[in-house]
């Protein structure tokens, strides 16, 4: 949290593997808002992840950011309490549950694939040929990638086994969309995410009318950390849109 003071608070919800690096920029650019940043722990479900960012949150009302992952879970914490949500933004994320069939099988077993290489070689392992497809091409072995990995070192494999459950049982929130208020909702998304494509951010914001869709040039899915200061700016003008009414 950036101070104690009585300005605005502003959750920061991270993605899978994920800490507080992938927001670093922003806190640090965003300093007239109070900034958490909040650590699921080891919340095996969406919904415990939702509900303990609502626990962190001092503040009646707040405004919530989430990426990848944390979209997800800023999506459910908008179905369990909307009267305390005044903005959401929803980034290099999606809204649909695992596929049903062959594709959805196929998702968990290559989840499983990685985790498997996490608990016999390492997350710094796993990260390495995991990671790969998070960011622009041009950021391939760099030190922001550098970066990335010593991240998803940080968490363990029962960490890792904890949110990928999560993400296999995740919720549809296509209702969630439904009900978001337009003005006070942003949709991000890096031009060249090949996990979260711009498509389904696209569809998105189609369904929230009033809505506003980001697109961040010359940036994979890791958008916060390849393009700080585009998604920060974003992350300004959202800020100054009319809150959810209460």
């Amino acid at each position: 949290m950036n101070d104690t003071s009585s300005a605005p608070l502003l959750l920061l919800l991270p993605g899978l593997l994920c800490d507080h690096a992938v927001w670093r920029d922003q806190q640090a650019a965003l300093g007239d808002m109070r900034s958490l940043v909040i650590d699921y722990g080891a919340a095996d479900s969406i919904e415990a992840m939702a509900r303990l960012a609502l626990a962190r949150a001092d503040a009646p009302r707040f405004s919530v950011a989430g990426h990848s992952m944390g979209g997800r879970v800023a999506l459910e914490i908008a179905r369990l309490a909307p009267e305390r949500v005044e903005r959401i933004a929803l980034m290099d994320t999606g809204m649909d549950p695992i596929a049903v069939g062959p594709a959805g099988e196929r998702e968990v077993q290559g989840r499983m694939a990685l985790l498997e290489t996490a608990r016999r070689e390492g997350m710094r392992a796993m990260g390495r040929a995991w990671a790969r497809g998070m960011v622009h091409a041009d950021r391939l072995d760099t030190p922001l990638f550098d970066e990335i990995l010593a991240m998803i070192e940080r968490k363990t494999p029962d960490i890792f086994a904890a949110q990928l459950n999560a993400l296999i049982r995740r919720p549809d929130a296509r209702g969630v969309l439904a009900g978001l208020h337009g003005p006070s909702t942003l949709f991000l998304c890096g031009r060249e995410d090949a996990w979260s494509p711009l498509a389904r951010h696209e569809d998105m914001h189609a369904r929230v009318p009033g809505s506003t869709l980001a697109v961040i040039d010359h940036s994979g899915h890791m958008s916060t950390m390849e393009q700080p200061a585009a998604v920060t700016q974003a992350l300004r003008h959202w800020l100054a849109r009319p809150a959810a009414a209460r």
